[in-house]
């Protein structure tokens, strides 16, 4: 079972990565980073030593999570390239986003539809600072990060219209962050307010880690008994609940294995039992 420590192939094919880019100099490298540990989790450039130490140190303690983090991003991957391709989608707004990394949703998208325009979101003020200082050689009228807090989801709007024409259909990303909402019904009422501000056609693509695996329950639990940034594990029926109202893209809210597999993706099926407690889908609004 890979630990998190051992290269695991790219989940998408991105092309040229990136280069290295020096943070902004209000960012404490000495101290590590949740949007960096998850870059390097995902095969980034865009973390050091302290989070590279961190992420090692938790992929080691806690099995199956660097699984579940690379699962995510073939699904977003997949998921984005039939938004752009399928559904005719333009834009997205991509809510908690952390650091661009290998595979980012502008890149997965313009290449798709070329164009497209992508909004950023994360609440962070450092992680903000570092992706736009990466995010600076793209676009700047089409491809932003922008400072916001999905808990006021009136505001954010607001600032994403900057960007995004919020009269044209939207696809919304919220990549496994409503389970650090900590309330369900708080959780249900954003994505509801979220969507309500969009029109027809707008598509939500949503997922998150279930309860439905017994040795996960039991790790989350330890880790949020002491972290900052507690995540709280839903039904399957919950997660799909994030859905109410939309027309399901088959086939519908499953586990993201399953989730219109590339037939050349051997970890799909390779990971398939591991990770089948992350669930999730798209959906569009009628």
């Amino acid at each position: 079972m890979n630990q998190g420590v051992a290269p695991i192939p790219a989940p998408v094919r991105p092309g040229p990565a990136a280069a290295v880019t020096d943070p902004p100099p209000e960012i404490d490298t000495t101290l590590p980073s949740h949007a960096r540990v998850w870059n390097h989790w995902l095969g980034g450039m865009h973390n050091f030593a302290v989070d590279r130490a961190a992420g090692n140190r938790l992929a080691a303690d806690n099995p199956g999570l660097v699984e579940r983090v690379r699962t995510t991003r073939h699904f977003l991957a997949r998921a984005v390239r039939h938004l752009a391709l399928d559904e005719g989608v333009r834009q997205f707004l991509d809510i908690g986003s952390g650091l661009p990394t290998a595979g980012n949703t502008h890149q997965i998208a313009r290449r798709a539809a070329p164009g497209a325009r992508v909004v950023y979101v994360d609440n962070d003020p450092r992680t903000v600072a570092y992706a736009r200082s990466l995010l600076a050689p793209t676009d700047p009228e089409s491809v932003t990060c922008l400072l916001a807090d999905l808990r006021e989801p009136d505001a954010l709007l607001t600032a994403a219209s900057r960007t995004l024409d919020l009269s044209s259909p939207v696809a919304l990303v919220l990549s496994g962050i409503l389970g650090h909402v900590s309330a369900y019904e708080e959780a249900c009422g954003i994505v509801a307010r979220l969507m309500a501000a969009l029109p027809s056609g707008s598509c939500l693509l949503s997922h998150d880690v279930s309860d439905t695996a017994g040795d996960w329950r039991t790790i989350q639990a330890r880790h949020n008994s002491t972290a900052d940034l507690a995540y709280r594990l839903r039904t399957p029926e919950q997660i799909a609940g994030y859905f109410q109202g939309l027309r399901l893209v088959d086939p519908g809210v499953v586990p993201l294995t399953a989730w219109r597999p590339d037939t050349d993706d051997p970890y799909s099926r390779e990971w398939a039992g591991l990770v089948a407690d992350v669930v999730g889908g798209v959906g569009r609004k009628p």
